[in-house]
């Protein structure tokens, strides 16, 4: 957990420039309590063969809030039957090598081994080099909140998956190999 917990606040410090912020952040305090200990979300982290944690990605069963999303998003997506990708984050010297990729993938795996998911929901910063490029490769653009100004007037763009159709590994800790 603690590596998981260094590479979350160090994207929050080093790339998005803002920081922690307890009201956005609040899974970051307890990472087991949100991830691992809730049998509809999960944690999936990259790491070293030494155990160095070097990316994370996270899935909640809490699809998006109204405010500061759109209205139309909250009814989309509603908790419960949305599972919502969160903490796609690689450490600058691991990425393009597949694990964003491949972490997203397990997620969603197991978000269709989850009874009552119907599809898979995020909302990311592609002001973010890199960012909306990977995410336009994986899933469907739904809301493009950059003209609206919304949520803090970051460059957010809403996106959507369908569920795979077959379930993957359910296991709360799941390991993708880095480079």
């Amino acid at each position: 957990m603690p590596g998981a917990r260094s590479v979350t606040l160090d994207t929050f410090y080093r790339e998005f420039g803002y920081g922690y912020v307890p009201d956005w952040h609040p899974d970051v305090v307890d990472l087991e309590g949100t991830y691992l200990e809730h049998p509809r979300h999960a944690l999936v982290v990259a790491a070293r063969d030494g155990g160095e944690v070097v990316g994370t990605t996270a899935l909640t069963s809490r699809g998006p809030a109204h405010p500061p999303h759109p209205r139309s998003l909250v009814e989309r997506h509603p908790s419960g039957r949305t599972a919502q990708l969160l903490r796609v984050y690689v450490r600058p010297e691991h990425r393009r090598h597949c694990l964003a990729r491949a972490m997203v993938r397990t997620a969603c795996a197991f978000a269709a081994a989850v009874p009552g998911y119907e599809r898979v929901y995020l909302h990311t910063n592609v002001d973010i080099p890199g960012t909306e490029g990977f995410w336009r490769g994986m899933a469907t653009e739904v809301f493009d909140a950059r003209p609206t100004g919304e949520h803090g007037g970051f460059g957010t763009v809403h996106f959507e998956t369908a569920l795979p159709t077959s379930g993957g590994d359910t296991g709360r800790r799941i390991t993708a190999a880095a480079r």
